[in-house]
């Protein structure tokens, strides 16, 4: 798992490093294509190239929908906020999830998971800080990311556990490569890339496909109980990184909202493995 939130940021900082250079929706076109081919190789290897009728499904294409929202809106942000602050507000998506799992799929949640997405969601508002000097109406952007990508782990939860999920990986990396090709094309917005921009983007893809691959492998090797917890490194790789490379140092705000977001969403774990263990045992 810490592997794979590895993978993730130092996608996210090559495409960081770009600097705003290139319209974000050729960036999710170019880099999507290369993590698309390298996905397509797995997909051959395993043999699953006569299952792709399979991802035929409308919840499958929902989920790229969402997929695709996400990415568009994440990248919108990242050449502007500082990295760390990008991260932290990533961190509330587990509540996010647990709200609409609640909402719309009737699981049931306890009033102590309750109040610890309250204060969750309150220590996002200390990093965002609205109303202050600090606020930047960015962030508002990683908040829609956040919506999007709840919504998309909402629907992947209810695909067939038979549907493999590098096919489902494929199809939203197909689809997401296509909607950045698609708005490129209506915005007419396409500039010539150098080749070191072209090596910094298929590096990004690699390490994207990295943390995809890293993440499943923790997730079916693991027990959930004891590898979630270390999605939150992801936070301290970003802190390394944004110092080390973007020479940028997180504000007494942005750590004590951190704080708050990564202790409620440990504690929102807890209290979940709890009670699936005592649903198990009655």
């Amino acid at each position: 798992m810490m592997l794979s939130m590895l993978g993730f940021v130092v996608n996210d900082t090559f495409i960081k490093s770009l600097d705003g250079e290139i319209p974000v929706a050729q960036i999710i076109a170019i880099r999507g294509f290369f993590l698309s081919l390298l996905i397509l190789v797995i997909i051959a290897q395993r043999g699953l190239l006569p299952r792709l009728k399979e991802v035929l499904r409308i919840k499958v294409g929902v989920r790229a929908l969402c997929e695709g929202g996400a990415t568009l809106a994440f990248l919108s942000a990242l050449p502007i906020l500082p990295f760390a602050n990008l991260t932290a507000i990533l961190q509330c998506l587990p509540f996010a999830v647990t709200v609409g799992a609640a909402l719309f799929l009737s699981e049931p949640v306890g009033w102590r998971r309750w109040l610890a997405i309250g204060v969750g969601f309150i220590g996002v508002l200390v990093i965002i800080r609205p109303g202050m000097s600090g606020f930047h109406m960015v962030s508002l952007l990683v908040l829609v990311s956040v919506v999007f990508a709840a919504c998309r782990d909402l629907v992947t939860r209810q695909l067939p556990s038979q549907l493999p999920s590098i096919l489902v990986t494929g199809t939203s990396a197909l689809f997401v490569t296509c909607l950045g090709l698609g708005i490129c094309v209506f915005s007419g917005e396409w500039q010539p890339v150098s080749y070191a921009q072209l090596m910094v983007m298929m590096s990004a893809a690699f390490f994207l496909f990295f943390g995809y691959q890293f993440i499943v492998l923790s997730m079916r090797s693991g027990e959930i109980a004891y590898v979630v917890p270390y999605r939150y490194t992801s936070l301290l790789w970003a802190i390394v990184f944004g110092y080390f490379i973007f020479d940028e140092v997180p504000d007494a705000y942005t750590l004590f909202g951190s704080a708050i977001v990564v202790s409620m969403g440990l504690y929102t774990l807890y209290r979940e493995v709890r009670v699936a263990r005592r649903q198990r045992t009655e």
